[in-house]
């Protein structure tokens, strides 16, 4: 059996279809199906109900689905331990962060966080979100950090994982400035003349929110798309050249619109964007995984953190 075909197997029990696991493990269709029979073949028993649709486990499968997770887990765990990690790192902070999160929004929370609770010796990891999700399963961290929307959950157990909201921020277009500090692209464009289209790929978590953007445009966009990368930081850096309109985090372009080099692409109407929450989630400790210590100060600093911030809040929404 190889340690590949329990991601595979895990990876569709989440996301209930063949077509998108295989693009969120970067492989074909036909190879993902043959890795999961092969599983299943070494597993003498068949784990999906394939004539279910959306596609669904068996009996076997979910029975199967936390024995996975538990293999999966312990095989990180044996690694580290053989590359004598174990000990060196109980007081390092193992954080999962998706690529444009990683760029943005951690260095100057990491220097914020660390002037109130402490200096905090820390391992970033950075991923593709189901990627950073998959790793805070599989044992490989101990924080993720992660965007969230309501129709683009992360299907993490609450009863498994703690979270605390951080935040959020609001993704939506943006375009070069010309001298005069103009966009040089304004949406929403005509469908005889359609606007320069930077697009992320088909398995970026932000070109589904994307997608979101667009289906629900009560006005439609006329948009060409002429380049795409899975990466937020390569749609800025094209944008900056002028090559069209980018959909991007407003953290990601804070210091380019001070600069005028950047400018909103949809002239302020707030009508193509979608609001982002920013989750922390960590696995619940228990006896068998209590986690670090120093993990556990932090998440408890968080927690109080976010309620006091919480009752703040409220308290400025009451009537006065």
């Amino acid at each position: 059996m190889e340690t590949k075909w329990l991601e595979d197997f895990v990876s569709l029990a989440e996301t209930n279809s063949f077509s998108r696991s295989a693009e969120l493990r970067h492989v074909t269709q036909p190879a993902f199906s043959r890795r999961i029979q092969s599983l299943e073949a070494w597993l003498g028993t068949d784990l999906i109900d394939r004539t279910s649709y959306p596609t669904r486990l068996t009996y076997a499968g979910e029975v199967f689905f936390e024995q996975a997770i538990v293999m999966l887990g312990q095989i990180n765990n044996a690694r580290a331990l053989l590359r004598g990690k174990r000990t060196s790192t109980q007081t390092t902070v193992d954080f999962a962060v998706p690529h444009t999160l990683s760029l943005t929004y951690v260095p100057k929370w990491l220097t914020e966080l660390e002037l109130a609770f402490g200096e905090i010796p820390t391992r970033l990891l950075a991923l593709n979100v189901h990627d950073a999700v998959m790793t805070l399963v599989e044992g490989g961290c101990d924080l993720l950090l992660c965007y969230h929307h309501p129709r683009q959950p992360l299907l993490l157990d609450p009863a498994q994982y703690d979270m605390i909201s951080m935040g959020s921020e609001a993704l939506r277009a943006y375009t070069r400035c010309n001298k005069t500090g103009v966009p040089e692209f304004v949406l929403p464009g005509t469908a005889d003349a359609p606007l320069p289209f930077l697009s992320y790929t088909n398995n970026a978590y932000l070109g589904r929110m994307v997608e979101l953007i667009l289906n629900d445009a009560r006005v439609p966009l006329h948009l060409d798309k002429c380049y795409e990368t899975d990466m937020a930081e390569g749609l800025k850096m094209m944008a900056l050249e002028g090559r069209g309109i980018a959909f991007l985090p407003e953290s990601a372009v804070t210091r380019e619109i001070k600069q005028k080099q950047l400018a909103r692409a949809d002239n302020g109407l707030n009508a193509w964007e979608v609001e982002m929450e920013i989750r922390l989630y960590r696995e619940r400790p228990s006896v068998q995984r209590p986690g670090k210590l120093v993990v556990s100060r932090l998440w408890g600093y968080l927690e109080q953190k976010h309620a006091a911030s919480t009752k703040l809040a409220a308290k400025s929404r009451k009537p006065k």
